[in-house]
């Protein structure tokens, strides 16, 4: 495991249940899990070096989130892995989301935290 996929599992999201406070307010996050995999395994790293995302890694799943929106591209994607990531291959490999997943082109997919924001899109 590199050192951005130790420094990334280290900001783990998932909290006990004693320290969760309930609040009526709209957090503008989105996420994605996704199944562990060679492919999964870069995108985390990939997307674990852009600001305000945070990578937590359990078995089995690799789970990304983000505020307000989270951009996925494809060809940036490819490059890091060292061969082509398609949007097909990027869906096949998430197993669920959060927020409202828009597939722009065949190269970018954005999840969004933040409803307003979408409907440029729609």
């Amino acid at each position: 495991m590199s050192s951005i996929a130790r420094d990334a599992s280290q900001s783990n999201i998932f909290k006990s249940m004693k320290d969760i406070t309930f609040e009526q307010t709209i957090s503008h996050q989105c996420g994605v899990t996704m199944n562990d995999s060679v492919e999964a395994r870069a995108i985390a790293e990939f997307m674990g070096l852009k600001p305000g995302v945070t990578v937590t890694y359990a078995p089995a799943m690799i789970r990304i989130d983000g505020n307000g929106k989270l951009i996925f591209r494809m060809d940036d994607i490819s490059e890091y892995l060292g061969r082509e990531m398609t949007a097909e291959i990027f869906e096949v490999n998430t197993s669920t989301h959060y927020g409202r997943m828009v597939r722009i082109d065949d190269n970018e997919v954005i999840l969004f935290g933040d409803m307003d924001e979408v409907f440029a899109y729609i």
